[in-house]
């Protein structure tokens, strides 16, 4: 092993090694597991943070309007709001959470990421700010049959 691999490999694994537990992720499956298996939108967001009052604003979302591959839909949101977790719900498949993101105090706030949605539907991103209160952004979009956009 040449010395800049070794150097490499070395740093690396002490940086893993001191990593403080407050960073990593809470494993919301666990935690909160009613969210996963609520059927609405408004039922999944009371059940993450116990209640389903937001305020739409600080939030960006971009989807496609119209989704010629239900497979694949692209998902970018985004909040400058100081955030200690955010949320993707949708109300096309039968259960309605999707993700749940823990987020630190350093972390970039720009997701992208892709969903499946069986059906025309809309999509909700809800972020809990560190003020405690919620934000959001919704979008629907349209999901073509047979992928051929209509």
């Amino acid at each position: 092993m040449q010395r800049r691999e070794f150097l490499s490999v070395t740093l690396g694994a002490l940086a893993l090694a001191v990593v403080p537990a407050s960073v990593r992720a809470e494993d919301f499956r666990k935690a909160k597991p009613t969210v996963w298996t609520a059927h609405t939108v408004d039922d999944a967001i009371k059940a993450m943070y116990g209640t389903t009052s937001t305020v739409e604003k600080g939030v960006k979302l971009k989807t496609p309007d119209v989704a010629s591959n239900g497979g694949a839909i692209p998902v970018d949101y985004s909040t400058k709001i100081k955030a200690k977790t955010i949320a993707v719900f949708q109300d096309a498949n039968p259960e309605a959470a999707v993700c749940v993101n823990t987020v630190h105090p350093n972390s970039v706030t720009d997701y992208s990421i892709k969903i499946k949605m069986q059906k025309s539907g809309t999509i909700t991103v809800v972020v809990e700010g560190e003020d405690g209160k919620l934000y959001s952004a919704k979008k629907t979009l349209e999901v073509a049959k047979g992928g051929c956009e209509g």
